[in-house]
């Protein structure tokens, strides 16, 4: 029995024919490289997509969350293949401790022998993808320090979070609004119709925006200048700042508190230390 399963060793098979053999030592000659480059690969996004593709939040504190949720996904990954290597571990020790035993006959050796490999190169594959989780989690990590650098905080509370909820969405419905007016000779589509609906701005308010918005572009255009994306990101903000109100007026229609200081976390741990004595 083969104590890995290297190239050399799958070109002592049997049934390897003579072609497969040149092509297995060709093979065998650049693995190293074709090993050593791929440890880049063992992570399932690159940074570039990590930050403009998967946390796609137009607000700093959504971001923070979209973030942390990234962090907290690859911490859970990371601790179910710490909870593998472990059991598998345990089962090389069971199966190491069986190949001692004096009742054993060779086929029976060699089957242990075979599980014990078996899990040794699962063992290989989890680290592999272990290294990579944890290059993952620490570029989130930096990422979250760095939002928080930009916007001034050590940390974010709950009462930030959910006053920031207004501004993310009208930001998000407009954007997604835009773009879809976009290729649709300015007029929104009906999807972020009722989105605009359903955090209480009026759509014929939305729709006047992005045509005077449109028309600022093609007029800048005209003018051979170039529109940017920090003007459609400054116009959004805007347009925050504009329908800021509208979600709490629609909310308070239909008998809602749009926002319950009572019931968050930081009100919840501060009740808990007074109740302590602290």
């Amino acid at each position: 029995m083969p104590k890995n399963l290297s190239l050399e060793n799958i070109s002592k098979l049997p049934n390897i024919k003579k072609e497969y053999k040149g092509m297995l030592k060709h093979i065998k000659n650049t693995l190293p490289a074709i090993k050593k480059t791929s440890s880049n690969f063992h992570k399932s996004h690159s940074q570039f997509m990590g930050v403009m593709l998967d946390v796609t939040a137009i607000t700093p504190v959504r971001s923070i969350k979209h973030t942390l949720a990234e962090i907290e996904k690859t911490r859970s990954a990371l601790e179910e293949a710490q909870l593998n290597l472990m059991e598998n571990r345990i089962l090389i020790k069971k199966h190491e401790k069986r190949l001692n035993s004096s009742e054993l006959d060779d086929l029976q050796i060699e089957h242990l022998q075979l599980k014990i490999l078996r899990l040794q190169v699962a063992e290989n594959n989890i680290m592999n993808a272990v290294q990579g989780a944890i290059r993952k989690m620490s570029f989130f990590t930096t990422q979250y320090k760095s939002i928080l650098k930009k916007i001034g905080k050590e940390d974010i509370t709950e009462e930030e979070y959910e006053k920031e909820e207004v501004r993310y969405h009208i930001m998000t419905c407009l954007k997604q609004a835009l773009n879809a007016a976009r290729s649709r000779g300015g007029v929104i589509d009906e999807g972020n119709l009722i989105y605009l609906f359903d955090i209480g701005i009026n759509s014929a308010q939305a729709q006047a925006e992005i045509y005077a918005y449109l028309e600022m572009e093609n007029k800048l255009m005209k003018e051979g200048k170039e529109p940017t994306h920090e003007m459609t990101m400054q116009w959004l903000e805007t347009c925050a700042d504009k329908f800021s109100g509208e979600a709490k007026k629609f909310a308070e229609r239909r008998g809602f508190k749009l926002y319950d200081e009572k019931s968050l976390n930081s009100k919840l741990l501060n009740n808990k230390e007074k109740r302590n004595g602290k």
